[in-house]
C-alpha cells in the first residue's frame, strides 16, 4: 500500500529501546489510511521513508512479529491532521506486560509506554523509580524520594494561576489583533467597523472573517514570555504549555540539578520542547540578567518553600511594563503575628497578632512588593489576592511612572489594634491632595487613637506598614470568574474557584481588615448572633457590610467601631450576660458598662445574605486529605530529616482514638467517689473502691519520699490481712523513720 505524503510532523522517534513510535501525521487533503497500519518495537526499525513519494509499509508484512495494530477508524482527519485518538486496538497480553501502576491513557508494551496523548516512551529501568501523577492535563513522573518538592494539596494554587494567567493572556494579545483559543470555550464574534473612504455612509458590518487565532499548546511568536522561577518538578511549567494559550517561551527554572533532570524528563514524556525550555541556575540571578527592557519576561512565578523574600527585589525588575508577577507566600507563621520582628526583617512590616491576620498578611506581601518597586520608580496594582488553606497567593501587574510612585506613600498605613477588645485603626502613612489637575503629597496626622482604648481601655498594638488600597481588580476578577464558568470542567478545583471568586466579588474594596463575629461576642461574654443578624443590623443602620473569603465568620464594614460595639451591647440586652461575675479589669465590663447610643434592628433583611451563600456555592471548603498542609522540604538523597519526623509524631494523635477509652480505666471516677455518677457500669472510668493505681494514680500522703507508695490502707501491703487496720512489717515502708516499727497511717510518716 502507498500514500503520497505532503509531509511528516515528529513522525517516529526512536527511542533507547529502538522502538519507534507513530505520532502524528499530516495527509494530503482527501487522503485517508485505508488499511491497517503497524507501529513497530523491539528489535526492529522502519529503514525505509520518504517524506514526498515514498511509501509506508503494509501490515502484509509486519515490521515486528508482536506489533501492535491501529486500525483506520482510530484515525481522526480535520483539516488534513490525522492523530492518534484511542488506545491501540490490540490489547497486550498479561505475561507481555512489565508494570502494573501505569496511568490512564498510557499502556506499557513490552518495555516501552505507549501514550495516546503523545508522551514519550519511558525505560523501564527509569520508571521503576517514578512515579506517573496526573493533574489537570499533564502528567508528570516523579521520584517516590523527597528530592523534588511537590504538594498535590496546591492544585487550587496552580488551578487558579492557570486561569489568571490564561485571562492575562487574552487581554494582552487581543491589542496585537491575536486571539486566543481557550480549551472548551467557543470563540467569540466580533464587530468590525469599516470606516474607509469609500464607505461614506460609515456602516457598521459584521466579518465572519477569522482573526489570527492560537491555541493551547501551540507556539505564538508574539506571545507572552513566562518564567517559573522554582519549578521543582515542572509541573508548573508543563500545565502553562498545555493549558495556557497564546504562549512564546516557558522557563522552567531550578537551583537543584536533581529538579532539572526530572523537569527536562517531564518536558520530553510531554512533549512540550518546543514551548518549554530547562534551566539550571539561580533564581535571583536569572531575573537580575533579564531586567533588561528587551529580555524581561511578561509572567512571573515565584513559588518557593517558606518566603518569598528573597526574590522580590529581582522579580519587580525582570517583569516587563505591565506584566504579571504571581507570589505565593507559605510562612503564614511569621505573617500572621508570631514572629514580628521575622515579618519586619523579611516584608518591612510588623505583623500582629489580630482576627484580621490572614487579610493583613496579603497587604504586608503587596507592601513589600510596591516598596521595592518604588526602588526602581515603578509601582504595582494588585489583580487578584487570595488567602487560602495554608497559604497567600498575590497576582499583580507592574508599571513604570515616577509620578504614580510618589502616590505609593498615600497607599499604605499603620494598624493599631487594642489587645483587649480587638478594635483596629487604620493610620495612613502620607495624604495626597489634587489642586488644579495638580497633585499635592504631605505627610499624614494623627494618631488615630489615644493612649488607650476608648472602649475597653487597655493598650494598642502598632503594626505595618500594610497595604491599604483594594487588594483587587473587580474587573478582572470577573473575566476570570466567567471563563471558568463557560468551561467547569477545565479544572479539577473549578468548584472551588467559582467559589472563592464569586466572594471576591461581594468583598468591599474600600474597607481593609475585618470584624469577627465570634471574637466580638467572646469579649462581652454572650451568646454569637448569627451572620445575616449582625450583617442586618449593620445595614439598618445605614452602612455597608459584607463577608471576607479569608475567614468564615468575618464581617468587612464601612461602619465606624463605635457603631459596631452600639450593635453589639443591644444584643447583649436581648441574650443578657451575668454581669457580677465579670471583672471589672475585663474589656467586657467596660463596654457593656456604657449605654448604646445607636438602637439596633436585628431583624433579616434580604440583602443582607449574599448570593455566593444563596446558591451554596463552595466557598470555604473542608480539609482536602488526612494529614494536610505543608510538606517536608526537599533535601539531597530524599527522605524527611530525624528531627523533623519526630516532630510530627509528638504532633499526631494529640486526641485520643475511641479504642483508647478503655485505659481510662486504671483512673478513678471522681463522680463516683462524691456519689452522683449516673453511668454505672457504662462509665470509662473505674469505680473500684479500692482502686489506686501505682503509676497513674499514686496516693495523697504529703510525708512520703518520692518513690514511697503511700499507704491509705491495707491495700498497699500485701502481707497484711484483710481488714487489718495497719501495717505490721516496717520492712514495706522504706520511707518510715528510723525506729518506727509500724505504719499507722497517713500521720505516721513526717518527712517528705
Amino acid at each position: 500500500m502507498s500514500i503520497r505524503w505532503a509531509r511528516v510532523v515528529y513522525s517516529l522517534s526512536l527511542s533507547r529501546s529502538r522502538t519507534i513510535l507513530l505520532k502524528q501525521l499530516i495527509l494530503l487533503p482527501g487522503t485517508f489510511p485505508k488499511n491497517n497500519f503497524s507501529l513497530c518495537r523491539g528489535a526492529h526499525a522502519l529503514t525505509s521513508m520518504e517524506t514526498e513519494t515514498g511509501h509506508v509499509t503494509s501490515t502484509d508484512q509486519p515490521l515486528c512479529e508482536t506489533g501492535c495494530v491501529i486500525s483506520s477508524d482510530q484515525w481522526q482527519s480535520v483539516t488534513g491532521h490525522v492523530t492518534l485518538s484511542d488506545r491501540p486496538e490490540t490489547e497486550i497480553p498479561s505475561d507481555q506486560s512489565h508494570g502494573s501502576n501505569v496511568c490512564d491513557g498510557v499502556r506499557d508494551l513490552k518495555g516501552c509506554e505507549l501514550s495516546t496523548n503523545g508522551s514519550a516512551c519511558v525505560p523501564p529501568e527509569i520508571k521503576s523509580k517514578l512515579t506517573v501523577i496526573t493533574e489537570g492535563s499533564t502528567q508528570i513522573l516523579f521520584g517516590s524520594a523527597n528530592e523534588v518538592f511537590y504538594n498535590p494539596v496546591q492544585e487550587f494554587n496552580r488551578d487558579l494561576t492557570c486561569a489568571v494567567i490564561a485571562t492575562f493572556a487574552q487581554q494582552q494579545l487581543v491589542t496585537h489583533g491575536i486571539q486566543v483559543s481557550i480549551p472548551g470555550e467557543e470563540p467569540e464574534k466580533r464587530l468590525v467597523v469599516d470606516l474607509s473612504e469609500k464607505d461614506t455612509d460609515k456602516t457598521a458590518k459584521e466579518s465572519c472573517v477569522p482573526k489570527k487565532t492560537v491555541a493551547a499548546g501551540e507556539k505564538c511568536e508574539e506571545g507572552i514570555r513566562i518564567l517559573d522561577a522554582l519549578a521543582a518538578s515542572g509541573l508548573r511549567s508543563i500545565r502553562f504549555a498545555k493549558e495556557i494559550p497564546g504562549v512564546c517561551n516557558i522557563v522552567a527554572n531550578d537551583f537543584s540539578p536533581t529538579a532539572v533532570q526530572l523537569i527536562k524528563r517531564n518536558i520530553q514524556f510531554n512533549e512540550v520542547e518546543h514551548l518549554v525550555t530547562p534551566s539550571l541556575a539561580d533564581a535571583s540571578k536569572l531575573m537580575f540578567e533579564r531586567k533588561g527592557c528587551r529580555d524581561r519576561f511578561d509572567v512571573i512565578d515565584i513559588d518557593p518553600y517558606g518566603s518569598p523574600a528573597m526574590f522580590l527585589d529581582t522579580a519587580v525588575q525582570a517583569v516587563s511594563e505591565g506584566g504579571l508577577l504571581c507570589v505565593t507566600c507559605t510562612d503564614m507563621a511569621v505573617m500572621a503575628g508570631n514572629s514580628g520582628e521575622t515579618c519586619y526583617s523579611k516584608y518591612g512590616s510588623m505583623s500582629i497578632k489580630i482576627k484580621s491576620c490572614h487579610e493583613m498578611a496579603l497587604r504586608i506581601i503587596l507592601h513589600s512588593l510596591d516598596l521595592r518597586a518604588n526602588c526602581y520608580h515603578r509601582y504595582i496594582v494588585p489583580l487578584l489576592s487570595v488567602s487560602a488553606d495554608f497559604y497567600i497567593r498575590v497576582f499583580v501587574r507592574v508599571f513604570t511612572g515616577q509620578a504614580k510612585v510618589k502616590a505609593s506613600a498615600s497607599k499604605q498605613a499603620l494598624v493599631y489594634s487594642c489587645v483587649g477588645c480587638g478594635t483596629f485603626h487604620i493610620q495612613r502613612m502620607g495624604r495626597m491632595t489634587s489642586r488644579d489637575k495638580n497633585f499635592h503629597y504631605t505627610a499624614a496626622t494623627g494618631p488615630p487613637v489615644g493612649m488607650s482604648c476608648e472602649y475597653c481601655h487597655q493598650k494598642h498594638h502598632l503594626g505595618g506598614p500594610v497595604w491599604a488600597e483594594p487588594i483587587h481588580d473587580f474587573s478582572f476578577v470577573e473575566k476570570v470568574l466567567k471563563a471558568v464558568e463557560k468551561n467547569p470542567k477545565r479544572f479539577k478545583t473549578s468548584e472551588r474557584i467559582l467559589g472563592m471568586l464569586s466572594m471576591i466579588t461581594e468583598e468591599l474594596p474600600d474597607a481593609p481588615l475585618y470584624y469577627s463575629v465570634d471574637h466580638l461576642s467572646s469579649t462581652i461574654r454572650c451568646n454569637m448572633p448569627s451572620l445575616l443578624q449582625i450583617r442586618s443590623a449593620i445595614l439598618h443602620s445605614g452602612y455597608r457590610v459584607s463577608l471576607s473569603h479569608a475567614c468564615q465568620t468575618a464581617i468587612k464594614t464601612d461602619a465606624p467601631s463605635s457603631v459596631i460595639w452600639d450593635i453589639m451591647r443591644c444584643w447583649e440586652k436581648m441574650k443578657p450576660v451575668k454581669r457580677e461575675k465579670l471583672s471589672e479589669s475585663s474589656p467586657a465590663y467596660h463596654i457593656l458598662g456604657k449605654e448604646p447610643v445607636l438602637r439596633a434592628c436585628f431583624d433579616i433583611r434580604a440583602d443582607a445574605n449574599p448570593k455566593s451563600r444563596i446558591r451554596h456555592m463552595k466557598r470555604f471548603q473542608e480539609n482536602p486529605e488526612a494529614n494536610w498542609g505543608p510538606k517536608a522540604r526537599a533535601k539531597v538523597g530524599g527522605g524527611i530529616s530525624a528531627a523533623l519526623e519526630e516532630r510530627r509524631k509528638q504532633n499526631q494523635n494529640k486526641r485520643k482514638s475511641p479504642q483508647d477509652a478503655a485505659d481510662l480505666k486504671n483512673f478513678p471516677c471522681k463522680r463516683f467517689k462524691e456519689g452522683n455518677c449516673t453511668y454505672g457500669e457504662r462509665c470509662c472510668y473505674s469505680h473500684d473502691t479500692g482502686f489506686c493505681a501505682e503509676e497513674d494514680n499514686p496516693c495523697d500522703h504529703p510525708a512520703t519520699s518520692e518513690g514511697d507508695k503511700r499507704c491509705e490502707g491495707p491495700t498497699h501491703c500485701p502481707e497484711t490481712s484483710e481488714g487489718d487496720k495497719q501495717c505490721e512489717d516496717p520492712a514495706h515502708h522504706p520511707a518510715a523513720e528510723e525506729g518506727n516499727k509500724q505504719c499507722e497511717g497517713p500521720a505516721s510518716h513526717t518527712e517528705a
